[in-house]
């Protein structure tokens, strides 16, 4: 049996967590959305890599402004999701599918995509070229030894 001293001091925890969780949920302007958490996860991720390679503090600057600049492409793809949906809806809605305005719409959508994967790999060249020799190897490692963790962290 628990005694009082116990259960209060249970209680007093879970209360200065909740106050805590509140605190921080107020500081970051609400509930966390997918994005953001994926984001915050990829960024620990990528910062874990960079300790093992004791990267410098000047490399870790320039390869987080490349994440960065990757994050904002993939941030416009995002906000234009909705007006792609009314456009799809409305051809899909039209008495007849016009092709010429399918396919202008399939374009235009794959150019956007296209973007983001050109932003992605301009920022792998640029990590590329900020890290040694060295340093690659160790973040190349660092992946293959946590793949898994990485893979299941998507499903």
């Amino acid at each position: 049996m628990l005694n009082r001293r116990t259960v209060l001091g249970s209680l007093a925890v879970m209360a200065a967590g909740l106050v805590t969780g509140a605190v921080a949920l107020a500081a970051n302007g609400g509930l966390p959305t997918r994005q953001g958490m994926m984001r915050r996860i990829i960024t620990a991720k990528i910062d874990e890599a960079l300790d093992e390679a004791k990267v410098t503090a000047d490399q870790r600057a320039a390869i987080s402004a490349s994440r960065d600049r990757a994050f904002a492409a993939v941030d416009a793809l995002r906000k234009d999701r909705i007006a792609h949906m009314d456009e799809a809806l409305a051809l899909f809605q039209a008495d007849t599918i016009d092709q010429a305005q399918l396919d202008a719409f399939h374009a235009a959508h794959q150019a956007e995509h296209d973007k983001v994967r050109a932003a992605i790999t301009q920022a792998i060249v640029e990590v590329h070229d900020t890290l040694t020799h060295d340093q690659r190897k160790v973040v190349a490692d660092w992946i293959r030894s946590h793949r898994f963790a990485m893979h299941a962290m998507r499903h």
